[in-house]
């Protein structure tokens, strides 16, 4: 497997354009403190869907929402140029974060969602992902809230040093608001620690922010998702399909809805 490009902030040095196996494979033989075989490489979303299909044999898609987000399924090998053959299937890595990157989701994107992008380490890339995943979301809120600010809507119009600094409003805290039971005095201290003076409105007002951001990530995810099922159905000429999605990711298991 030969590294195009990193994303999501990591990087290393001398990676891009190498084959990840030969790389590995060498490092362990010069840590020479077990054999090891590297039979294949799987990505998390495949990873959890061969998992998820040890207990569910429904299982064709696999689905990740955490930091990023990606998905895999299971499609007809008569649809894979790369691949001869007509029977059996394929397991195919979407690498749906970067749907959009040709524009296609410009409609989608708000003012807000311009700002991220154009200040992430890959602007004009991953822009689906910068719509739902866990890295953007709490970015995307802190961008809101610095734009009702300056309208006087919150915070008596006055934002602290601190919800001025990027990425300093973490997605944990946009689930945490959204928690259920969570009091309104429970939000304003969130918001205290980050330098403001809270009043009970601002933190209803706060709250609706984080909702919205966090409902439209759901659905956007959840339209790829169906978008998905939908042309598996469709390669199988079924009126009705049943099929499982396995999900995993921090967002997915840590966000309260």
């Amino acid at each position: 497997g030969i590294l195009l490009s990193w994303t999501k902030g990591f990087n290393a040095s001398g990676c891009v354009g190498q084959d990840v196996v030969k790389l590995l494979r060498e490092a362990l033989k010069r840590r020479n403190h077990f054999a090891l075989d590297v039979v294949a490489i799987v990505n998390d979303t495949v990873g959890t869907m061969m998992s998820c299909g040890y207990d569910d044999l429904n299982c064709e898609v696999g689905l990740i929402v955490g930091t990023g987000t990606n998905a895999c399924y299971m499609e007809e090998l008569r649809n894979v140029g790369t691949l001869a053959g007509e029977e059996g299937r394929m397991c195919i890595n979407m690498e749906w974060g970067a749907f959009g990157d040709n524009g296609c989701l410009d409609a989608f994107f708000t003012p807000f969602d311009r700002q991220v992008d154009e200040a992430s380490l890959n602007p004009g890339r991953q822009r689906f992902e910068k719509l739902i995943s866990g890295m953007y979301l709490g970015e995307i809120v802190r961008r809101i809230l610095l734009e009702l600010t300056a309208k006087g809507f919150l915070f008596r119009g006055r934002p602290s040093p601190k919800l001025q600094t990027p990425d300093i409003f973490q997605t944990k805290f946009l689930s945490s608001i959204e928690s259920d039971g969570l009091a309104l005095r429970q939000v304003c201290t969130i918001l205290e620690e980050l330098g403001l003076h809270v009043t009970g409105e601002d933190s209803v007002l706060v709250r609706e922010v984080c909702q919205a951001v966090a409902r439209r990530a759901a659905q956007l995810c959840g339209a790829a998702v169906a978008a998905v099922v939908e042309k598996i159905r469709e390669n199988r000429g079924l009126e009705q399909l049943a099929v499982t999605v396995g999900v995993d990711g921090t967002l997915y298991k840590l966000h309260p809805q």
